[in-house]
């Protein structure tokens, strides 16, 4: 086991620690879902009256692939906010210590959460919902235009939601649990220290033979 300077008593508990990692990336989940709404692709799609009157729609050009692409942009941004939570989560050296982990980890859950719900409420009202069910399409107007919202996860299924919440906690846990194998303490450096709780015993003085 490897001595070291041990630190001070730390002025919160590991519990109001924990508190404030969850808060702290939930707001930092919002902050993510802001600027993807902001930077996030619109889909533009076509609706068309055919020349036997059938409706169809269309996207236009390689539109489709924007559906892919905005949800592959939110779980980018919430794998990058996991990188740098985790390491600044890992400076709490107080702290560390499988409390701070699982907080992070369910920190980073809440804030992919956070992040979808303010990222899809923040497109729907900026692009708004098309109205294709009363849509009055004839011969002389057979082509309607559209710009959609750009979704948040890769598709309604449970799978598809779970993806987008569950890779970025996994790889914030990751992280902070590569952090604690390079820590070169057995204590990850956490109060209180095993050199404050094992004391070393003083060494005798005297003359030796």
């Amino acid at each position: 086991m490897t001595r070291g300077s041990t630190i001070a008593q730390p002025r919160r508990s590991t519990t109001a620690a924990a508190v404030i990692v969850v808060v702290a990336l939930t707001i930092s989940g919002a902050v993510v879902g802001a600027l993807w709404a902001w930077i996030a692709p619109p889909i533009h799609t076509i609706t068309a009256l055919t020349r036997s009157g059938e409706q169809v729609e269309a996207f236009l050009g390689a539109e489709a692939d924007n559906l892919f692409v905005a949800a592959a942009m939110l779980t980018g941004l919430l794998c990058m906010l996991a990188v740098c939570s985790s390491v600044l989560v890992w400076q709490w050296r107080a702290h560390r210590g499988p409390t701070l982990a699982a907080a992070l980890w369910i920190g980073q859950l809440a804030a992919g959460a956070a992040a979808a719900g303010k990222g899809a409420t923040l497109v729907h009202w900026r692009y708004g919902s098309p109205d294709r069910q009363g849509l009055q399409l004839s011969p002389q107007n057979r082509v309607q235009y559209f710009t959609e919202a750009p979704p948040v996860f890769f598709g309604h299924g449970p799978l598809q939601i779970a993806v987008t919440l569950l890779l970025p906690a996994a790889l914030a846990a990751l992280v902070y649990a590569l952090l604690a194998a390079a820590a070169p303490r057995d204590d990850l450096g956490a109060w209180p220290t095993d050199d404050d709780r094992w004391p070393q015993a003083p060494q005798p003085i005297g003359p030796t033979f």
